[in-house]
C-alpha cells in the first residue's frame, strides 16, 4: 500500500488545521510553509476551495489519487448523494475502523497493524484475529 510519508506538520500548516491529529506546530506557527507564508494571502477561487476539501480527505484517510478517484466513481454511478457516499466508503475501510475503534492512536498506525496482518478480516476463525 502506497502513502504519504512527507513532513505532515507541513501539510497541517498549509490548510490552517490538524489534519493527521493534534499538532503542537499549528499553534507555533499558525501561517502556510514556506518562503512566502506569512504574507498576506489572496482570495481563493471556488475552485481551489473545493481543490483543498479534496486535499484535505486525501490526506486525512491517506489514500493517494488513484485509489481516492477510484472510490468516487464508484461513489458517483451509486444511488444516493456523491458526497455522502464517498465519505461513508472511506470510513467503512478497515483502517480506518481500526482507528476509530481506538485500537491504534493514529490512522497511520491503524493503516501498519492492517497492512502487517495483524488485524484481519475473514470467515475462517483460525485466520481472523485481533492480536
Amino acid at each position: 500500500m502506497a502513502r504519504y510519508i512527507g513532513p505532515k506538520s507541513r501539510i497541517s500548516r498549509r490548510f490552517g488545521e490538524a489534519i493527521f491529529g493534534p499538532d503542537k506546530v499549528l499553534s507555533k506557527r499558525n501561517y502556510p510553509a514556506g518562503q512566502h507564508g506569512n504574507n498576506r494571502r489572496k482570495k481563493s477561487s471556488e475552485y481551489g476551495l473545493m481543490l483543498a476539501e479534496k486535499q484535505k480527505a486525501k490526506y486525512t484517510y491517506g489514500v493517494l489519487e488513484r485509489q481516492f478517484r477510484n472510490l468516487f466513481e464508484k461513489a458517483a454511478s451509486s444511488d444516493g448523494v456523491t458526497g455522502e457516499v464517498l465519505l461513508q466508503s472511506l470510513e467503512a475501510r478497515l483502517d480506518n475502523v481500526v482507528y476509530r475503534l481506538g485500537i491504534a492512536p493514529t490512522r497511520a498506525a491503524a493503516r501498519q497493524l492492517v497492512s502487517h496482518k495483524h488485524i484481519t478480516v475473514g470467515s475462517s476463525s483460525r485466520k481472523s484475529k485481533v492480536s
